[in-house]
């Protein structure tokens, strides 16, 4: 456990939105004190650098995706955690705004770029754990799309994220000596909320939603898209954290893995979206369910309860 809490390792081989709040020098190309494994150099616009050009396109793609899926999730009025499902969506497409400056390479001023970094580092952790509030949702503990349940969503996900922000911005600025990092990035805080924590709300969401899928639900199709979405946001991940310094050598610094762990979060996303959509009403229902949904504990006068939309 020696590793535990550096992040030394993975911004000298990875291009990570934490990385920037490590930066001490107003050269973005060297990282802390040494230069990174690979350096990205990207492409040249208009005589300027991008360094994640493809990245940027694709945070942009995502954004647009995002506005899609919001406007389809309105459309379903009966669907359970409708509301839930948006905010989760809109938090997706913060992160994806914020990547495409944390990341993209393109900013020169390292007190902009650090700010944007702290809040794509919030961002990701808030998004996260409003996925796994979406998951106790489904099992209609509270009523979704009620005042309660939003602000539940609201203030648990504000305070995390302003929590998390300020951990960012104190590494990076400096602001006490708390945070301060030192040679081998080495910070307990963030090394928990921007890597640990994700990964356990990532996990009880899967595992929430296997349980309602296979024995509230007793269905097996939707578990495809949800295990496919599981899939694609690992290979990203792989992409990240593994291949992303073999690639950026083979590649001569063009491209890094950060871009296909955009690609395949985004995909992962939509996949998600997908499996939310294929469980919950489209329309308010007025007929009583079937008799094994009935006896499986469904209130069946209850607009927008889990149906099965498989044959």
């Amino acid at each position: 456990m020696t590793q535990f809490g550096k992040f030394h390792d993975f911004c000298r081989d990875s291009t990570l939105p934490i990385c920037p709040l490590f930066v001490f020098s107003s050269d973005n190309s060297s990282i802390g004190n040494f230069q990174p494994s690979c350096e990205l150099r990207g492409f040249l616009v208009n005589g300027e650098p991008l360094r994640n050009l493809g990245s940027i396109i694709l945070c942009g793609f995502a954004i647009l995706t995002v506005l899609y899926l919001l406007w389809r999730s309105e459309r379903k009025q009966a669907a359970v955690g409708r509301r839930e499902m948006q905010i989760f969506l809109v938090m997706y497409g913060i992160v994806s705004i914020a990547e495409i400056f944390s990341v993209g390479g393109f900013l020169t001023d390292t007190t902009i770029l650090k700010w944007f970094s702290a809040i794509h580092v919030a961002a990701i952790t808030t998004t996260c754990w409003i996925l796994l509030l979406n998951a106790i949702v489904g099992y209609q503990l509270l009523d979704d799309g009620t005042l309660l349940s939003l602000s539940l969503f609201l203030v648990s996900g504000a305070m995390l994220f302003i929590g998390t922000g300020y951990i960012a911005l104190d590494t990076g600025f400096g602001y006490t000596d708390f945070f301060k990092p030192d040679a081998d990035f080495k910070n307990y805080g963030l090394y928990v909320l921007y890597l640990l924590f994700p990964i356990v709300c990532l996990a009880g969401y899967f595992i929430l939603e296997s349980i309602l899928v296979l024995r509230v639900l007793g269905e097996n199709r939707p578990m495809l898209l949800l295990g496919g979405a599981a899939v694609l946001f690992a290979i990203g991940q792989v992409f990240t954290f593994v291949i992303s310094v073999h690639l950026c050598n083979a590649a001569k610094g063009r491209i890094d893995g950060a871009l296909f762990e955009t690609l395949f979060t985004l995909f992962a996303v939509i996949t998600l979206w997908a499996f939310w959509s294929s469980i919950t009403e489209d329309t308010w229902v007025d007929e009583p369910l079937n008799p094994s949904m009935s006896d499986a504990g469904y209130d069946t006068h209850r607009s927008g309860r889990f149906d099965s939309q498989y044959p």
